[in-house]
């Protein structure tokens, strides 16, 4: 597993800074999201799924976020800040900036508001309701659990 938390000030805490979209509820999100997603361990799905990344996103949601998220609207800066990490599926694996900042505009364009950053069952429904999805195999009290576990533990 990658170090906690030379993800967190080597990768997620910068990338989120860079793109304009850093407090902290996001950083523990998305870490949280790393950690119940990938294990901080698998840049590709277990089980010949198509995810990849630490938050193992799949192709056709990168390809949607570009399509209809980030090309439409007043959000041309945000897609210039994006792009200069990557805009490529195979940069979810080579660039772990990118993966994060992709992972990030998952919740971004979601109209549920982040929870505050104390609220870690308030972070596991929200990574079960927007990024996971109702239909996904997850759990929002595994989210939790691990969360608790690997990244707050004590």
């Amino acid at each position: 597993m990658l170090d906690i938390d030379d993800f967190r000030t080597l990768i997620v805490r910068p990338t989120l800074q860079s793109i304009g979209l850093w407090s902290p509820t996001a950083e523990e999100l998305l870490i949280g999201t790393a950690v119940q997603e990938s294990r901080l361990t698998y840049l590709k799905q277990r089980g010949g799924g198509p995810a990849l990344g630490p938050c193992q996103m799949e192709p056709f949601t990168h390809n949607d976020i570009w399509r209809n998220y980030l090309t439409t609207g007043m959000r041309s800066s945000l897609a210039a800040r994006v792009r200069e990490l990557g805009h490529e599926t195979i940069h979810l694996i080579s660039r772990l900036d990118y993966a994060v900042a992709m992972a990030r505009l998952v919740y971004l364009r979601s109209p549920m508001p982040l929870p505050d950053v104390s609220d870690v069952d308030g972070m596991a429904a929200m990574w079960k309701q927007v990024y996971n999805t109702p239909k996904g195999a997850g759990e929002a009290t595994e989210w939790a659990d691990n969360y608790r576990r690997y990244v707050r533990p004590g």
